[in-house]
């Protein structure tokens, strides 16, 4: 009688783990190809500019929140609900007030209304509260849309959480 062990050829296994690992990586990347063509469709539908954005490079590492210009969220990509606990649906139409509370900055959210008036671009870290009622340092450098007529069209914020030190 033969040897098992000489039976059985010798293969390079892959622990089954891994493949948990390789699935969470495909769902992340289908995520980022499902928000981007919401925001490709919101571009064209509008007729935006969005060369300089840089979406397609950022969508990675920041969330993307869209609003239109009464500021009423038209759109949030897949990571919102890992920083905020909030999914997109539970957010849409209404403004990013909803992520304010009382340790939020006054000043910081007057300086955001100012540029915000003026059409301009801005960049500011405010402390915003999750879905739980935690708080969290919220980057955010956001910039207004024009459309190709030149008329505004739309605000994108791109934002990251700022991890305490």
């Amino acid at each position: 009688m033969k040897n098992t062990k000489e039976e059985i050829p010798q293969r390079n296994t892959v622990p089954i783990l891994s493949w948990d690992f390789h699935y969470e990586y495909l769902n992340e990347l289908r995520a980022v190809f499902a928000d981007l063509k919401k925001v490709d469709k919101i571009s064209n539908r509008f007729k935006w500019n969005d060369k300089k954005l840089q979406i397609r490079d950022r969508i990675l590492d920041e969330v993307i929140l869209v609003t239109d210009v009464n500021l009423k969220i038209v759109f949030a990509s897949n990571g919102i609900k890992k920083m905020t606990g909030y999914t997109e649906s539970e957010i849409l139409g209404k403004t990013p007030k909803m992520f304010q509370g009382p340790k939020t900055s006054e000043i910081a959210l007057n300086e955001i209304k100012m540029a915000i008036q003026l059409q301009v671009p801005f960049e500011k870290t405010i402390e915003n509260y999750k879905k739980d009622g935690e708080i969290y340092k919220c980057k955010i450098d956001s910039v207004p849309i024009f459309n190709l007529k030149g008329e505004l069209s739309h605000y994108i914020a791109f934002e990251s959480e700022e991890k305490s030190a």
